[in-house]
């Protein structure tokens, strides 16, 4: 294993590039200034594109674009830059363009701050534009594996023609570690013929249309239904989930991201204090693996479970919703790009104990 330490924006750049990627369009914003400035130096090097757009709205049509046209195509921005891209998001998965978007959350609402957050849950998996979508959201807790699930991401982008997003905080951005690239020089690219790249009349190929518009009621209705088909096949197949010392746990913490190797140092700080505790985190945040975080809490000698996160509690909805009712689900949470700390965390769980 060839290791190198990498800052986390610049090797998320790599890992795209890596799996494919030959195109990227996009706009500065703090924290992910450093994936945009990669992919300007990196991807001529590889025959591709970089192209700095206008604004973070031209950005996201540009991948429209580029997806349609078959491309495999990237962006990436944080908390507020994502805010503007939400109508072009929407529009790409009313046109089944798949691409990939990287979201490094910083905190808000508005312009918020530059800092760590995991603010943009809800914007992320519950649909942050208008309309009946979805989007296949990862949430990795590290450098390697934000890198080992590019390639997943574009793979899954095409094989469902929907948009994907990496959903990670700032910190994984912008922090450093050792991260194995598996590099592939050559990756191999799914055939696409609906693509729009041009048309013979005189061939056998029928045309291709790119479209998100849908005056007729009854065609869009056939959109969707097609959408939630897809959808239902997605939450089937592509779930992900780690499960971490949960086996005859007493108390479950949940976590995603950064926050869940907090919650991985806090089961350690109490286990050395005689208290078994187990840690559920999601890796798609949607699909949202209910059926794992459900079977983690109610096991037999779970008293409750506790979901921690670096915002003022979304994560823990689809947590209770998982759960329904079997066991508690008490929340904690700080905002404002405030981190929780391990020690916080463990002085938590023994107060739920004592209680």
């Amino acid at each position: 294993m060839a290791l190198k330490l990498m800052k986390g924006c610049e090797a998320i750049a790599e890992a795209a590039i890596q799996a494919g990627c030959r195109y990227f369009f996009g706009y500065p914003i703090t924290p992910q200034n450093d994936i945009p400035e990669y992919m300007s130096l990196r991807l001529p090097q590889v025959g591709g594109c970089f192209l700095q757009a206008e604004s973070e709205l031209a950005a996201i049509n540009m991948v429209y674009g580029a997806g349609g046209a078959g491309a495999r195509v990237m962006t990436s921005s944080s908390s507020p830059g994502i805010s503007l891209k939400q109508e072009g998001i929407s529009t790409c998965c009313a046109a089944e363009i798949p691409c990939v978007i990287v979201n490094m959350m910083r905190g808000g609402p508005g312009l918020g701050n530059i800092q760590a957050s995991q603010g943009d849950y809800f914007q992320a998996v519950k649909g942050g534009g208008h309309g009946d979508y979805r989007l296949v959201v990862y949430a990795p807790s590290s450098i390697q594996e934000t890198v080992d699930l590019m390639p997943k991401a574009f793979d899954v982008a095409d094989e469902y023609r929907t948009p994907v997003m990496i959903l990670a905080d700032g910190l994984i951005g912008q922090m450093m570690e050792p991260v194995d690239l598996k590099l592939n020089p050559d990756p191999v690219m799914p055939p696409k013929p609906w693509a729009a790249t041009g048309w013979d009349p005189k061939g056998d190929r029928e045309r291709a249309v790119i479209n998100s518009l849908y005056i007729e009621t009854e065609d869009l209705d056939v959109l969707i239904d097609r959408l939630h088909e897809r959808y239902a096949v997605i939450e089937q197949k592509e779930k992900m989930v780690e499960t971490y010392n949960t086996e005859g746990a007493e108390y479950i913490l949940c976590a995603y991201g950064t926050v869940a190797r907090v919650c991985k140092a806090a089961v350690r700080i109490l286990e050395e204090q005689g208290v078994k505790v187990g840690l559920v985190r999601p890796i798609t945040l949607w699909p949202f693996p209910s059926e794992a975080v459900h079977d983690a809490i109610a096991q037999d000698g779970v008293k409750a479970a506790l979901t921690v996160e670096m915002s003022d509690g979304q994560l823990v909805e689809d947590v209770r919703l998982a759960v329904n009712g079997c066991k508690p689900v008490e929340f904690m949470g700080k905002a404002g790009s405030q981190i929780p700390t391990a020690e916080d965390i463990a002085e938590r769980i023994l107060n739920m104990r004592r209680a």
